[in-house]
């Protein structure tokens, strides 16, 4: 599945890592990294191991590890790998980042999304995609890139605008998941509301998010809408007639419909469960 929502869970947080099967979203990153001051690393593993070797439910976990470049790093992944989760949250990428996490997971299932958060990582982040073995995704780290930048991070966001074109294209030229940095007003939810559908406009596969209480908002946001999920009814009906009829090409309310408009209607039944096996000839 694409995840619309990856909510942050700190790994020294009990009460939060234990509420996780009701907060909604599709999926929980567990970290390791920026939430636990490094006094407090092992304790926060061991914790974060223990919950998860104990935990109810079939959620989709990942953990964000600390980076290759730490005495954390290879603790974090070897505590992790036997552990029923999806996979791993990479900080800070980079291509030689990458090939060392690979290399642990050679051999299992597990997937991990990289954060694109510095300057070199940006400006690599295709050729990162096409070293990485076991990547399922990028996550623009918006907070961190701007620092590494020099410059003031805004809620209009347009310090960040290249680097979110730059991340959704390298994605999408990979066929990768693309998920949108985090809106960190808690409180702020009709700004988070602005940013998310114009993180889904540019692009943006899904949104990383802070706070259970955007959960709801973003899944909204990042789910079909009613008048989109009735317009991919039509295309398909439209298409099946045109079939039928032996024609090529078709229209509908006036608009000539072509392969990306009948590919986006699949994508709107898949995306919200309606989508119908015997589309599949059709295309």
């Amino acid at each position: 599945m694409k995840y619309r929502t990856l909510l942050f869970i700190p790994g020294n947080n009990p009460g939060m890592l234990t509420s996780l099967e009701v907060l909604g979203a599709d999926g929980y990153i567990i970290d390791l990294e920026d939430a636990v001051s490094l006094d407090n690393k092992d304790a926060a593993r061991d914790l974060v191991r223990s919950f998860l070797k104990n935990k109810k439910g079939d959620q989709d976990i990942f953990v964000r590890i600390n980076a290759p470049d730490t005495e954390f790093f290879e603790d974090d992944v070897k505590a992790m790998l036997d552990l029923d989760i999806n996979g791993f949250v990479l900080p800070k990428a980079t291509i030689s980042f990458v090939k060392e996490l690979d290399a642990f997971l050679e051999g299992t299932d597990k997937k991990y999304y990289s954060i694109i958060e510095t300057a070199i990582s940006l400006e690599t982040c295709f050729e990162i995609a096409k070293e990485a073995k076991h990547m399922r995704g990028f996550l623009l780290g918006g907070e961190d890139m701007t620092l590494d930048l020099g410059v003031k991070r805004t809620k209009e966001s347009k310090e960040i605008e290249y680097a979110r074109q730059k991340v959704i294209a390298a994605a999408k030229a990979k066929g990768i998941e693309a998920i949108d940095t985090p809106w960190t007003d808690t409180d702020d939810t009709d700004g988070l509301r602005k940013d998310a559908l114009y993180a889904k406009a540019l692009g943006m596969t899904g949104k990383a998010l802070i706070s259970p209480r955007h959960v709801d908002i973003v899944n909204e946001v990042f789910s079909p809408s009613k008048e989109d999920i009735e317009h991919a009814f039509r295309v398909f009906e439209a298409l099946k007639t045109a079939k039928k009829e032996g024609k090529g090409a078709f229209s509908l309310d006036g608009k000539m419909v072509d392969k990306p408009v009948i590919l986006r209607a699949r994508d709107n039944l898949v995306a919200s469960g309606n989508f119908k096996e015997e589309y599949n000839e059709l295309i």
